[in-house]
């Protein structure tokens, strides 16, 4: 189709690059920074991941971030965490891409471990109202990723409508099942009308995994997922719960909430009651990054033994580990599959579908769960005009934002 295209030249996405390769301590330390920052969710982790590496570093473009999160969200896991890990593993090959999952990770499962043995950081008081306050920014984050991905990915009124009827379909049936749907749609919608939409996408994420080494982790992934039940009855408690935690983490789409019940199954109440399941959810909302993160409270909360910290890091490895070795075994055909023709025309579908996730989920739960009065409202709207107006460091929107939603929170 020849739409008139929806310019919007300031927001053209950058030429992708030879990156220089980075060290394991490098990308930790880059990712340990969006670990304690990063909250609101899966879909607000793409906002952040997005304006660190798309926009702040230029590690790629808009359009192959865009791929990289529509590969992610095709398969089972956490997208954010599998499109993080697939950035680092980019940069720095393997030891990048564990990098960036264990500097992702690592804060909210420290404090989900921290809240096994009692602690929660952020109940009542200041640790309360700086948590509000860091939900307020992932509002302007989100934001200013559907102001940014909705200028590039969706130029012309095809892929524009695509983007708000995906987005009117979750509002009205919000499920992991329909975002998976709308993508599904978007993908048909994109062969059938996008071929000639755009021009083709030459830029190489540049992905130096073998193929041999994607196969093996293809067929580490099922075979655990099928070997697993087997190997673990009658075993010990360590084996059955990394059987748990791995099938809870192989099983569901969109991550974030809808592990929830695959978990609370396997846990509740063999291994613990549900007022303690619930107590660990409860805290589960108030910490940056993933959700699966949920995951270090079960193991450390657990009985029998191992639990504790042993139990903890089974569990944690055991929900991250299917969605990571799905991830890895795609990488090294994905560059290839996405310069194809078709392949291209079906990811301009889906990468308006994406946008259409993003404005979905800006509302609910984003919006919803953080904005509950008209200051919290100006706070947010002022941290979106600094970061999209005045190119604000997102370090500083963030410092400034928490400090005005601690005030608000107390005051």
């Amino acid at each position: 189709m020849n739409d008139t295209p929806l310019q919007r030249p300031d927001l053209a996405p950058a030429d992708a690059t030879s990156a220089p390769r980075d060290g394991f301590v490098a990308i930790l330390l880059i990712f340990l920074r969006l670990g304690l920052t990063s909250f609101g969710g899966p879909i607000a982790h793409i906002g952040y991941l997005r304006e660190e590496f798309v926009t702040r570093r230029k590690w790629m473009t808009e359009q192959s971030y865009a791929d990289l999160v529509a590969l992610a969200q095709f398969m089972p896991g956490p997208a954010s965490s599998q499109t993080g890990f697939a950035i680092g593993v980019m940069r720095g090959g393997l030891p990048g891409g564990l990098a960036a999952w264990l500097g992702f990770t690592m804060p909210s499962a420290l404090v989900m471990l921290l809240a096994a043995y009692g602690v929660d950081l952020a109940a009542g008081g200041t640790g309360a109202g700086v948590v509000h306050g860091l939900k307020l920014v992932a509002v302007a984050v989100v934001a200013q990723a559907v102001w940014g991905m909705a200028g590039s990915l969706c130029p012309d009124r095809t892929r524009a409508t695509l983007a708000v009827v995906a987005t009117i379909a979750l509002m009205l049936l919000p499920s992991a099942w329909m975002q998976v749907g709308v993508i599904l749609v978007g993908a048909a919608i994109g062969v059938a009308l996008l071929r000639n939409g755009a021009a083709a996408n030459d830029s190489t994420l540049g992905f130096t995994v073998p193929a041999s080494a994607g196969v093996a982790a293809l067929v580490l992934a099922v075979g655990l997922l099928v070997g697993l039940p087997f190997i673990a009855v009658g075993g010990s408690h360590a084996l059955a719960l990394f059987e748990a935690s791995y099938r809870a983490g192989a099983l569901v789409f969109g991550g974030g909430h809808v592990v929830l019940p695959l978990l609370e199954a396997s846990f509740v109440p063999g291994w613990m009651s549900e007022d303690t399941f619930l107590a660990g959810y409860g805290v589960a909302q108030a910490v940056p990054g993933p959700l699966f993160t949920f995951a270090a409270f079960l193991g450390a909360a657990a009985s029998p033994f191992p639990n504790g910290v042993l139990g903890s890091t089974i569990a944690l490895v055991g929900i991250f580990l299917p969605g990571l070795l799905l991830m890895y075994g795609m990488l090294p055909f994905w560059d290839g599959f996405r310069k194809q023709p078709l392949a291209q025309a079906m990811l301009r579908g889906v990468n308006a579908a994406v946008v259409g996730i993003l404005l979905a989920a800006l509302y609910d739960p984003i919006f919803t769960s953080s904005v509950k009065a008209p200051m919290d409202f100006a706070i947010a709207l002022a941290a979106f005009a600094a970061l999209v107006l005045w190119k604000a460091p997102a370090w500083a929107v963030v410092a400034a934002t928490a400090v005005a939603g601690t005030l608000a929170h107390t005051l």
